[in-house]
């Protein structure tokens, strides 16, 4: 008996967005460790915090590929690639990464949505939030560097940047979540 509740397609592309955020999770990973290797504690902290966020979002996949009866692919990760070239460049690849991981999301979601597979679809909801968090957390950290001087900061501003995201929390406050009383 075939209890598998998840289309070809969709369990592909469910594979390949839990592969995918394994990959961001050493990315960060990676640049967590390139933040303390260059004295950054703060940032170092804030980033291994993520890359675990990360890993955690690629257990989520795992867990629920393996609950529709599907299929886990475990594949190879790729490299993160290059070490950022500053705390700017760290955090303009953080953005970009972030945005190509909530395009993958959309792009299951409009999968679950064409194939009328609803319980999918209910899934990602979760993946669509906390990506518009991601995004607008990675927006809040350019925007503070921006203001320290953006590619051009100086050891000073880095320095309480680096203080800052020491102890910034990991969520972002999202537009939604905002009123006339608390915004």
């Amino acid at each position: 008996m075939n209890t598998n509740r998840l289309s070809d397609q969709l369990a592909k592309a469910l594979n390949d967005q839990m592969t995918n955020e394994a990959h961001n999770a050493q990315i960060y990973l990676s640049y967590a460790a390139w933040a303390s290797d260059k004295g950054y504690d703060g940032i170092a902290n804030f980033l291994f915090r993520h890359s675990s966020e990360e890993r955690n979002h690629m257990m989520k996949f795992l867990e629920y590929i393996l609950k529709r009866g599907g299929k886990v692919a475990v594949t190879a990760i790729p490299a993160p690639g290059p070490d950022p070239l500053s705390v700017n460049d760290c955090f303009e690849k953080v953005f970009t990464s972030e945005v190509e991981n909530t395009s993958n999301i959309y792009s299951i979601v409009d999968m679950s949505l064409q194939e009328k597979d609803w319980a999918t679809w209910n899934f990602m909801q979760w993946f669509v939030k906390e990506q518009t968090e991601e995004e607008t957390m990675a927006l809040d950290l350019l925007a503070k560097i921006r203001k320290a001087g953006g590619a051009n900061a100086n050891d000073d501003a880095l320095y309480n940047l680096d203080n800052d995201l020491a102890s910034t929390p990991d969520d972002a406050v999202l537009a939604q979540d905002t009123s006339v009383t608390n915004p």
